[in-house]
C-alpha cells in the first residue's frame, strides 16, 4: 500500500523490478514490467483521491506476469493520444503498445484497478 504521493512511482517501479528479476526475470520483460507500473502509479497519484491509497499487486507464473494498480478513485481511464507538444498523457498509451493484455475494472473496494501482462520469454 503506497500513498498518493509523488514518490509513489519509484517507490513501486523498485519494488516490482526486484520481485521480478528475483523470480528469474531479465531483459526487456523486467525493464517493460518497470516502465509499465511507473506509468500506471503515476496514473493512480496523479488522478486518485489526493486522501487514498495505492495498492500495487504482482503475479507471476512461467509464461507471464502481471501488475495491478488499485487506487480509491471511481473512473476508467483510457488511452490519450496527445499532440506531439504535450507534457502529459501519453502513459496509458504506452501501457497499451508494449503491454500483452491491459484493462480496467472496478475493485471489490469501489476503487478502480488498472492492471496489464506481459508475457515472459
Amino acid at each position: 500500500m503506497l500513498p498518493p504521493a509523488t514518490t509513489s512511482p519509484r517507490v513501486a517501479r523498485h519494488w516490482v523490478m526486484h520481485r521480478v528479476a528475483a523470480a528469474g526475470v531479465h531483459g526487456v520483460a523486467n525493464q517493460y514490467a518497470e516502465l509499465l507500473t511507473g506509468e500506471v502509479v503515476a496514473n493512480a497519484v496523479v488522478h486518485g483521491p489526493p486522501e487514498g491509497s495505492v495498492l500495487v499487486e504482482l503475479s507471476l507464473d512461467a509464461t507471464s506476469l502481471r501488475v495491478s494498480v488499485t487506487d480509491e478513485g471511481h473512473g476508467h481511464p483510457v488511452p490519450q493520444h496527445p499532440e506531439p507538444t504535450a507534457t502529459s498523457g501519453r502513459g496509458l498509451a504506452i501501457v497499451e503498445a508494449l503491454s500483452t493484455a491491459w484493462g480496467t475494472n472496478t475493485a471489490s473496494s469501489g476503487g478502480t484497478t488498472v492492471w496489464f501482462e506481459l508475457e515472459i520469454d
